[in-house]
């Protein structure tokens, strides 16, 4: 709640999402779900990718938007790709692909002259 009188001027946003098992059709909260959300709360500090303490003047520049999303940033998780191994690997890969073919070839000849 943004309170003028409020002697502490932030909020605390936690992205809980990721706090849950799936039993069925629905999601629980287990016990130790529970804990982690009531640390963050009470510790009222930021950690990576689950809560973060933003000044209300930064909420006010985002125009009051009070979207968790906005200010925790989420985790990337996919999955990272070298791209100069991968194309190297795909540089051999043409050149087998050249050297099956040669190889084809000259068996297809083979058997043409010997027809």
């Amino acid at each position: 709640v943004l309170k003028k009188s409020k002697s502490e001027n932030s909020t605390l946003f936690i992205d809980a999402s990721k706090e849950f098992v799936k039993v069925t059709n629905n999601n629980k909260l287990t016990q130790e779900n529970i804990e982690t959300i009531l640390n963050a709360f009470k510790e009222r500090k930021d950690i990576e990718h689950f809560a973060r303490l933003v000044p209300n003047s930064e909420i006010a520049e985002e125009d009051y938007i009070l979207s968790v999303s906005t200010y925790v940033e989420q985790e990337d998780t996919r999955e990272k790709i070298d791209i100069v191994a991968l194309n190297a690997e795909i540089e051999k890969i043409v050149a087998r692909e050249q050297v099956l073919r040669e190889e084809i070839d000259k068996i297809i000849a083979e058997i043409e002259v010997g027809k």
